[in-house]
Parts: structure tokens; C-alpha cells; sequence
């Protein structure tokens, strides 16, 4: 089978708890029971793809604990081809994440065994999908090696610069786009602007194109044609987690059935828009027959 998206990174399991407000250093609160759901950047952009439609597979590690068999079975149940999901001893990813009334979240991330996933488990047969997407939950040497192999293949490599990391010009250089938000613009610029021209700062770092998402205000894209402002459509939001990662992932999907850029956009902004609709990241995802926020 042809891929048409394939993720690289993170697998996770999430423990989320609502608060009312956020704790101060050393202040205790009490907030609502934990529930725990099925996450990761890697795992929310390939759940995310597969249900709208692609053809997906994920390349990753869980490890052999119960949460690695709730995050294989959360794969499989969405459709996401395993081949490339590797089991290793020891804990699996964990993202503790709190959720404030306005829905917006905190995150911290023990990675397990996403740390794991190294260069030599990297398969070159399912890195020559149309599109291949990374994020930084996993080591940048992987990240760098498999984008290389898929750019090899002829691959489209899209990376979401998630968490904010520094990464090598060599891997920016391949980036069809790069996806970012504004606080990672300003942090791999080094300084803050307007997304217009943040966007400009960024392609003359290498990249043959950027997405900088903008939340409730939708996204901008720019690349050798120009900038592209696209809104968003207008929703109330109950939970933010891994809306950046449904929109990636149905950002990949147009690219991959061969979208521009800007069109694609706008697809993603309406998939970002109705995932934060409903709590959780994975089960907050529309599918390919829901009708999405206009």
C-alpha cells in the first residue's frame, strides 16, 4: 500500500486534570478526576489523518507497559498502519496536562519511550509516502534522518517545530513547509514580530515553505508565490489539546492529495476548529464524514 501520510514522532499517553486555576509555585489546588486519553504529536497527527481519510502509518515507539497497549489499540481502532510501531521495555510516553475554563492547556511531557526511537529503527520503505511529518518529541538525529531518507524518496517533509527546539539548518532546508505557531517563530527567529514578517524571516532561513498557525485568528502561509492570510472559522472552545496536531496532519492530507499550500490551509483551520469543540485530543477528532465548522 501506498501511504499517504506517514508520522514520525511521539506516542503518549495523556493525564489530564481541569482546573479551575493554575497553581502558583508551592500552592496546591484541586481540580477534576484524571482522565486519561491516547495522545502524542505523532499519534494525534496520524489518528487525525486516518480518520479524515488518508492513508496513514506512524513510525514510533511505545513502550511494554498498559499504556503502550491502550496507545497501539487507539492506533489500529483509527486505522493507522502499524508496520512501523516498534515496543520497548519501560514506560511509554506520558503528557500530564492541565486545562484551564477557557480551555486553554499546560503540558508537561515525560518522553519514555519516545527517547528510544533511534535512526537505525527507521524503515525506508514507509518513508516514501507523498507526505512524510515530524515533530520534536522525539531526538532530532532521527528527525533528521528519516527526513533525509524521505526527501530521498521524494517525499513532500513537513515539520512542526513542537516542542520549540533548536534544529540544524539541514533539516529546516528540507521543510515543505515548516509549521509553527508564534511563540516557535519567535523562538527559532530569536525575536517577535507580526506573522507576515516573521514568515519572511523564516523562509530565508532555508525552509521552501511556512505555516504559522495563529489559533482562534487561523494561519498564514508563505512561500515563493507569496503570503497567504487564512481565517478561522469562529467556535467556542472547550479544549485546545492537539487542535495544532489536527491541523497538521489535515494539512498533510491535502498536500498530499495535491493541494497548494493555501487551499490546504484552509481545510486545516476548519479541522483545527471543530477538534476544539470537544474535549481530549484524539477523541475530539472529526472524521472524514462530519461536517466541519464553515
Amino acid at each position: 500500500m501506498t501511504h499517504e501520510v506517514v508520522v514520525v514522532g511521539s506516542v503518549n499517553a495523556d493525564l489530564v486534570v481541569s482546573v479551575d486555576r493554575r497553581p502558583d509555585p508551592g500552592e496546591t489546588v484541586l481540580g477534576s478526576d484524571l482522565a486519561t486519553y491516547p495522545g502524542g504529536k505523532g499519534a494525534n497527527q496520524a489518528v487525525a489523518a486516518a480518520r479524515l481519510g488518508a492513508r496513514t502509518a506512524i513510525v514510533a515507539r511505545i513502550g511494554d507497559d498498559a499504556h503502550g497497549g491502550l496507545l497501539r489499540d487507539a492506533l489500529s481502532s483509527a486505522g493507522v498502519d502499524l508496520a512501523g510501531l516498534l515496543v520497548t521495555e519501560g514506560p511509554s510516553g506520558v503528557a500530564l496536562i492541565t486545562v484551564g475554563p477557557d480551555g486553554d492547556n499546560s503540558i508537561i511531557v515525560s518522553p519514555g519511550a519516545n527517547a528510544r526511537l533511534l535512526p537505525a529503527d527507521l524503515d525506508p520503505g514507509l518513508l516514501s509516502a507523498a507526505v512524510v511529518s515530524f515533530q520534536l518529541e522525539i531526538p532530532i538525529p532521527t528527525v533528521v534522518a528519516a527526513a533525509k531518507q524521505a526527501s530521498d524518496t521524494g517525499a513532500r517533509v513537513v515539520l512542526n517545530l513542537s516542542p520549540a527546539t533548536a534544529v540544524p539548518d539541514e533539516l529546516l532546508a528540507l521543510c515543505d513547509p515548516l509549521v509553527v505557531n508564534e511563540h516557535e517563530a519567535a523562538f527559532l527567529l530569536d525575536a517577535e514580530d507580526d506573522a507576515a514578517a516573521m514568515a519572511a524571516a523564516l523562509l530565508e532561513r532555508g525552509p521552501r515553505s511556512v505555516v504559522i498557525t495563529l489559533g482562534a485568528d487561523g494561519a498564514l502561509t508563505a512561500d515563493s508565490a507569496g503570503v497567504t492570510t487564512v481565517p478561522s472559522p469562529k467556535v467556542e472552545a472547550v479544549d485546545t489539546t492537539g487542535a495544532g496536531d489536527a491541523f497538521t496532519a489535515a494539512l498533510c492530507l491535502r498536500l498530499a492529495r495535491g493541494d497548494a499550500l493555501p487551499d490546504a490551509a484552509r481545510y486545516a483551520t476548519r479541522v483545527g476548529a471543530a477538534a476544539v469543540r470537544r474535549p481530549g485530543a484524539q477523541s475530539s477528532y472529526p472524521s472524514a464524514d462530519d461536517d466541519l465548522p464553515a
